[in-house]
């Protein structure tokens, strides 16, 4: 890694689970800057607003002191671009990951040769964990706690009372 180098974790982080938080604590060690910014797309249906991810997303990773968040609108690649930052971090949870997020890859290869991807594996026990299985599970009030920091289980038993 260059001193100085600094990059970007984008997601939606609908919610941000143990394994997104896997995946910022090792970009947190291998660059000096990372920022998780938060997708505010349109076209997927999100559980919690995007101040809310947000907001919970700055409280989880309010103990890595290189680490902030934030909101993008645009190709990340553009987002990269703005923040004159050359790497885009993405998690690889299991294998049947590895085939969307190489395309993905690829495509923003083709479209900014100077920005690399790098690919992070969380740990194996949250390796599973994802966003869409992990809100199907809790509103079948299962217990999330080994899947979400407190927070975030708070929120999530919030938002589906209602």
């Amino acid at each position: 890694m260059k001193k100085g180098q600094g990059a970007i974790y984008p997601g939606s982080f609908d919610p941000v689970t143990n394994g997104h938080l896997d995946v910022i604590q090792r970009a947190a060690r291998i660059f000096d800057r990372v920022i998780v910014a938060v997708a505010d797309n349109t076209s997927k249906s999100a559980l919690f607003s995007i101040q809310e991810r947000v907001d919970l997303l700055k409280e989880v990773t309010s103990k890595y002191k290189n680490v902030s968040v934030e909101t993008f609108d645009s190709l990340v690649i553009e987002y990269a671009r703005r923040k004159k930052i050359n790497v885009i971090i993405r998690g690889l949870r299991m294998t049947s990951d590895f085939d969307y997020e190489f395309q993905i890859a690829l495509t923003n290869r083709r479209l900014a040769e100077d920005i690399e991807t790098v690919f992070l594996m969380p740990s194996e026990h949250v390796s599973f964990v994802s966003s869409s299985l992990l809100k199907e599970v809790a509103s079948l009030n299962a217990d999330i706690s080994s899947f979400v920091p407190k927070a975030v289980e708070r929120k999530l038993k919030e938002h589906l009372k209602k």
